[in-house]
C-alpha cells in the first residue's frame, strides 16, 4: 500500500529517538487512551498518539473508530504530524466516505499553502483517496496544481490525474486535465515531462483506441530532450513511450536512435533494456547496408554482456531478454560466445538460459568451443543440466551440419561412462540426428542396442524402438530385441506402445516371412486388450491397412520421412515481434504476451515492430488483398501476393488406385484381416510363398460390436466414426452443434469447430475460430479443393478484426455450386485449406447431402411415375430407418422442411406410402418410396436415381433428419 511505502519517509523528520517502540504496545482499552491523547491541547502528545494509530495501523489493528479523532489533527503547520494524519486518511477513507468529507476543506487549504510540499502532499493524498463523494471536490484543487509555478507540485499533479482517471473517467475528459496533460510534455522541467509521459500511458493502456499520446517529430524531440535530464525511472517512462512511436523515415529512426544510444551505458538495468527495446524496434526501419546499422550492432553488445555481471535474479532477466534478442538479430552478440559459459557457482535457472542461448549463437566458427564445453557440462553432477547439456549437443548436430561428427562422436563417448541417464538422453537427440541426416551414422547402432536393458525412461525406450523399427533391415535381431518390449506392452506408458505398434508394422513390412506372429500378437494387444483409444485406433488403421492394400500400407508406413528443421523451439515470428516491444518487462521474462496473464482491458494492446526499410507494408495490418516488392518473410508465414494464389493451389486430390474398395457385403467381423489380403506384399514386391499370408488366420472374432457392422474399407475413415451425419440446417431443418473440424495442436493454435446450412436457398458454412496460440491471428482466407458437387466459397472469410488469443470468433461463409468438380471418396467429402498470418492448415469435413437439396425439388404426379420406372431396377437401394416414432404425416412435414417433397400418399393394409422427390443442385433427380406401418418404429425406404452412388448419402439424410 501507498501509505505504508510512505511510512519510512517520516522516520527522523524532527524525531530524536527511535520510533519502534510504538509497535510494541499491546494495552487493552488502548482506543479509548489514544482518543484521550488526540484531543490534548498539547502539540507534541497529539503527535505522539498520532505516531501510536498508525503503528497500530500499520500492524492491522482497526483503529477506523477514531477517525474524527485523527481528522482534527490535521489543522497543523507541523509537516510530519499532516503526513502521518494523512497516510491515515488514506487507508481509512473507503469505509469511512462520509467523515472523510470533513478533511476535503483542509485539503483544499493545503492546495494553496506557500509550502510547495504541503501543496505536493494535499493534492498526492486527494488522488490516493479512493471515494467518489470526495473526487468532485478534488477538481480546482487539482487544476490549481497542475499550473503550480512549483515543477515538484506539477510532476505530482500530473500522476494524480492518472490515478483520477481511473476512479472516474468521464470526470477527468469533462474537467479538460487530459489536454492539461498533454501540455505538461512541453514543459522547461523534465520531471514534470517523465510524469506526464507516465500518466498519459498508464490512461492509454486501458483505453487502448483512445490515441491520448498523439506522438509527433516535435513531441518526440522534446521527450528526447527531457531524457538526458530526469531521473532513471523517468528515463525508463520516456523510452517507454518513444518505442511506442513509429518514425516516418530511416533519417528520423537513425536520429532517435542516435540520442537514445547514451542511455546503454547507464547503470541501472532497466534504463538499459528499454534503450534496447527502442534501438530494437528502430533498427527495423534502418537499411542493413548503411554504416550506422552496422555501428548500432557493435554498440548492442556491450551493455548486454555487462548485465550478466549482475546479481542471479537479474542475471535470469536479462538472459530472458537476451535470448528474444538472439532469435531476432543473432548477429549482436555472435562474437559474445564465452560470456554465457556457464559458471560453477551459477544457479540451476540461470545455467539452463545460458544453456539455451548458446545453442542459439552456435556456428561453423565456434562449434569446437562450444561442444568442450558441452562435454565438460555432461560431467556435472546436476541431473537436470548435464540432461540439458547433453540434449544441447544434439541441437548442436542438427543446427551445424559440419559438426554432426564431431558431436555423435562426444556422444558415444557419452554413453561409454554408462551413467543411466546420460545414456537415456543421449539415444534420445541421436534419434534426432539420425531423422536429420539419414544413410549417414547408422554406423552406431550396434554401440546403442548394447544399452538396450538399461532405458527405463519413456522417452528414450520410445526413441530406440523407433530406431530399431526404422532401421530393422540393418540390425540382424531386430525381432528379438521388439519382441523383449513386447512382453511388458501393458506395463509400457503410451508414448512407448505407440511406437512399439509402429516399429513392429515396420519390421513386418521389411521382414514378412520372419515376423508374421509378433505382428499378429502387437495388433491383437493394441486392439483387443487395450483401453487407450490412440492405441487401438492405430491399431485398426494399421490392421486394416495391411489387409486390404499392403502396398498402400508400405507407401504410409514406411514412407520417406521429412527432415527435422534446425530450431524445432524458436518462438513463432508473429509472438517475437510483439515481445521485443516488450523487452524489460515481465512480458519478455514469460515469453507470452500481456494478454496471456494480465487480466482485464490493460495490456491488450498487441505491437508489432515496423516494416523493413524499403518494404512497402504499411504500419497497420496489411490488406488481404496487399501485393508488393517486400522482404521476404520469415518461411512460416506466407508472403501476402499469393494469398489465394499459388499457396492454396494445392493438388489435395486423394490418390485414386492405391485403395481399392470392398464389396458392401464383406462385413468387417468376417474379414481375413491379414490374410489373403497381403499375397501381393509376401508375393511379387519382397519374395516370398504366394500362400505364407494365409498363415497368418483370420481377424480375431471378438472385434468391437461397432466395427462388426463396418461400411465398405472403401469409404475411409469418415465412415468408420460416421461423419456423414448430424450436420445443422436452418429453421426447420435440425442444426446440431458444431464439431470439431481442425484441432489446435495440428493449426499451431487456431482450432476450427464448424457445421453447414442451408438459409432461404444458400449454402453456408457456419464456423468459429478460436485462437489458442500466444500472438494474434489475421489475414484469414479459405479456399476448397475440387469435389464432387463443385461447393466453393461465394466470397471471402470474412474476419473483420484480428483474433486475439484466447478469443473466438463465429463466421458465416455462403457457398456456392459453381465451382470446379471431381469425385471424391467419400462422395460428400470436402477438403479445405485455411491460411492466417502464421501459416496455411488442411482438414477435411463431410456436408449432409441435404445441403444440396433445392427448394423446387417437387415433381409432378405423372413425371414421377413415368420416372420411376424408368429408372432400370439394378439402381434401387433399400434401407431401414429404425427407431423413429412419428405417424407418416408428421413425417412428411419434417422432411419437407429439408426440400424432400411429398407427391403422393395412400395407405394399403394399414400401412402408409410416402411417395417423394428431391432434385440435387446440379439437377441431379432422386425419387423414394418410404413405407410407414402403424405401431412399428422402422421404416422402410427404397431409392432410385440414375447415380445409384448417391443413394447411401440420401439415405443417411432422411435418417438424420427423422431422427433429431
Amino acid at each position: 500500500m501507498e501509505w505504508a511505502s510512505q511510512l519510512c519517509e517520516n522516520r527522523g523528520l524532527g524525531s530524536k529517538m527511535t520510533d519502534s517502540k510504538y509497535f510494541t504496545t499491546t494495552k487493552k482499552g488502548e482506543i479509548f487512551e489514544l482518543k484521550a491523547e488526540l484531543n490534548s491541547d498539547k502539540k507534541e502528545k497529539k503527535k505522539e498518539a498520532v505516531k501510536k494509530v498508525i503503528a497500530s495501523m500499520t500492524v492491522g489493528k482497526d483503529v477506523s473508530a477514531l477517525f474524527p479523532d485523527v481528522v482534527n489533527c490535521m489543522q497543523t503547520d507541523n509537516l510530519e504530524l499532516k503526513k502521518l494524519v494523512y497516510l491515515y486518511l488514506m487507508n481509512y477513507a473507503k469505509s469511512q466516505p462520509d467523515m472523510a468529507i470533513m478533511a476535503v476543506n483542509t485539503f483544499v487549504k493545503d492546495c494553496e499553502d506557500p509550502n510547495p510540499l504541503i501543496r505536493a502532499l494535499a493534492v498526492r493524498t486527494m488522488g490516493c483517496i479512493r471515494v467518489d463523494k470526495i473526487t468532485e471536490y478534488l477538481c480546482e484543487p487539482l487544476r490549481k496544481c497542475l499550473k503550480d509555478e512549483d515543477p515538484y507540485v506539477r510532476k505530482t499533479a500530473a500522476v494524480c490525474v492518472a490515478k483520477l482517471h481511473d476512479i472516474n473517467a468521464q470526470l477527468v475528459e469533462d474537467q479538460g486535465f487530459l489536454d492539461t496533460l498533454k501540455d505538461l510534455i512541453s514543459d522547461s522541467n523534465p520531471m514534470v515531462v517523465a510524469n506526464a509521459v507516465a500518466a498519459l500511458s498508464e490512461i492509454a493502456e486501458s483505453h487502448p483506441n483512445s490515441n491520448l499520446l498523439d506522438l509527433n517529430p516535435q513531441t518526440i524531440n522534446k521527450l528526447l530532450t527531457a531524457l538526458n535530464e530526469c531521473t532513471e525511472w523517468g528515463q525508463i517512462f520516456i523510452l517507454d513511450c518513444l518505442a511506442n512511436y513509429t518514425p516516418r523515415d530511416d533519417r528520423e529512426s537513425q536520429s532517435i536512435c542516435e540520442r537514445v544510444t547514451p542511455r546503454l551505458s547507464h547503470a541501472n538495468s532497466a534504463v538499459v533494456l528499454s534503450a534496447v527495446k527502442v534501438l530494437m524496434k528502430f533498427m527495423e526501419m534502418l537499411p542493413k547496408d548503411l554504416d550506422y546499422y552496422g555501428t548500432l550492432l557493435k554498440k548492442l553488445a556491450p551493455p548486454l554482456v555487462t548485465l550478466l555481471s549482475a546479481e542471479p535474479e537479474l542475471q535470469y532477466v536479462a538472459l530472458r531478454n537476451i535470448n528474444l534478442i538472439v532469435q531476432k538479430r543473432p548477429e549482436i552478440l555472435k562474437h559474445e560466445m564465452k560470456v554465457f559459459f556457464v559458471k560453477y557457482n551459477d544457479p540451476i535457472y540461470v545455467k539452463l538460459e545460458k544453456l539455451d542461448i548458446m545453442i542459439r549463437l552456435a556456428s561453423q566458427a565456434n562449434i569446437a568451443q562450444v561442444l568442450a564445453e558441452l562435454k565438460e557440462y555432461a560431467t556435472e553432477v546436476d541431473v537436470d543440466f548435464v540432461r540439458k547439456a547433453v540434449r544441447a549437443i544434439g541441437r548442436c548436430a542438427i543446427k551445424v551440419e559440419q559438426s554432426a561428427e564431431r558431436c555423435v562422436s562426444t556422444l558415444l563417448d557419452l554413453i561409454q561412462t554408462k551413467v543411466n541417464y546420460v545414456v537415456q538422453e543421449a539415444i534420445v537427440v541421436i534419434k534426432d540426428i539420425f531423422r536429420k541426416y539419414p544413410n549417414k551414422y547408422e554406423s552406431v547402432i550396434a554401440t546403442l542396442c548394447e544399452n538396450l536393458d538399461s532405458l527405463d525412461e519413456p522417452e528414450a525406450r520410445a526413441a530406440m524402438i523407433w530406431i530399431v523399427g526404422e532401421y530393422a533391415e540393418r540390425i540382424d535381431n531386430a525381432d528379438e530385441l521388439l519382441e523383449s518390449f513386447l512382453e511388458g506392452f501393458h506395463d509400457e506408458s503410451t508414448q512407448v506402445q505407440l511406437q512399439l505398434l509402429t516399429a513392429i508394422v515396420k519390421l513386418f513390412l521389411k521382414k514378412p516371412t520372419e515376423t508374421q506372429e509378433l505382428v499378429q500378437q502387437v495388433l491383437s494387444l493394441a486392439t483387443q486388450d487395450s483401453d487407450n483409444p490412440d492405441l487401438r485406433d492405430r491399431g485398426y488403421i494399421y490392421w486394416r491397412l495391411l489387409s486390404t492394400d499392403p502396398v498402400a500400407a508400405k507407401e504410409v508406413v514406411l514412407a520417406e520421412k521429412p527432415l527435422i528443421s534446425e530450431e524445432t523451439d524458436l518462438i513463432e515470428p508473429t509472438l517475437l515481434e510483439e515481445l521485443i516491444c516488450h523487452i524489460g518487462t515481465l512480458a519478455s521474462v514469460y515469453h507470452k504476451p500481456p494478454s496471456a496473464f494480465v487480466e482485464g482491458s490493460r495490456g491488450v494492446q498487441h505491437r508489432r515492430l515496423p516494416p523493413r526499410a524499403g518494404s512497402v507494408e504499411s504500419a497497420e495490418s496489411p490488406d488481404v488483398g496487399q501485393s508488393g516488392p517486400s522482404e521476404a518473410p520469415p518461411a512460416v508465414i506466407p508472403s501476402q501476393g499469393d494469398l489465394l494464389g499459388d499457396l492454396l493451389n494445392l493438388d489435395l486430390a486423394p490418390p485414386t488406385a492405391t485403395v481399392p474398395s470392398v464389396q458392401p457385403s464383406m462385413q468387417m467381423g468376417a474379414m481375413d484381416l491379414l490374410g489373403g489380403g497381403l499375397d501381393s506384399l509376401l508375393g511379387g514386391d519382397i519374395g516370398g510363398s504366394p500362400s505364407m499370408g494365409a498363415g497368418l488366420g483370420a481377424a480375431p472374432t471378438a472385434m468391437p460390436a461397432a466395427l462388426g457392422g463396418a461400411p465398405p474399407v472403401g469409404g475411409g475413415l469418415g465412415d468408420l466414426f460416421d461423419l456423414g451425419g448430424g450436420v445443422g440446417m436452418p429453421t426447420g431443418f435440425y442444426v446440431v452443434p458444431k464439431t470439431l473440424w481442425l484441432p489446435a495442436m495440428k493449426a499451431k493454435g487456431l482450432e476450427i469447430s464448424g457445421t453447414f446450412a442451408r438459409r432461404g436457398g444458400i449454402i453456408q458454412m457456419d464456423m468459429s475460430l478460436t485462437n489458442k496460440a500466444m500472438s494474434v491471428m489475421t489475414d484469414f482466407a479459405i479456399q476448397f479443393n475440387r469435389n464432387s458437387f463443385g461447393l466453393a466459397p461465394a466470397g471471402p472469410l470474412q474476419v473483420l478484426t484480428p483474433l486475439s488469443p484466447n478469443q473466438t470468433i463465429d463466421v458465416s461463409l455462403p457457398l456456392s455450386t459453381s465451382g470446379p468438380v471431381m469425385k471424391m471418396e467419400p462422395l460428400n467429402n470436402l477438403q479445405v485449406a485455411v491460411k492466417n498470418n502464421i501459416d496455411v492448415f488442411y482438414f477435411s469435413c463431410q456436408f449432409p447431402l441435404s445441403l444440396l437439396f433445392v427448394e423446387d425439388g417437387k415433381m409432378e404426379r405423372q413425371v414421377f411415375l413415368a420416372t420411376w420406372k424408368d429408372i432400370p431396377n439394378d439402381n434401387e437401394a433399400q434401407f431401414q430407418i429404425k427407431d423413429i416414432h412419428l405417424n407418416s404425416d408428421a413425417a412428411s412435414n419434417k422432411l419437407q422442411g429439408s426440400n424432400i417433397f411429398t407427391i403422393a400418399k395412400r395407405t394399403v393394409e394399414g400401412q402408409d406410402m410416402l411417395y417423394q422427390s428431391i432434385k440435387l443442385t446440379n439437377s441431379i433427380w432422386v425419387l423414394a418410396e418410404m413405407r410407414v406401418q402403424t405401431g412399428n418404429p422402422n421404416y422402410t425406404l427404397s431409392i432410385k436415381c440414375r447415380a445409384p452412388e448417391v443413394c447411401q448419402f440420401v439415405y443417411q439424410c432422411y435418417e438424420m433428419v427423422l431422427k433429431n
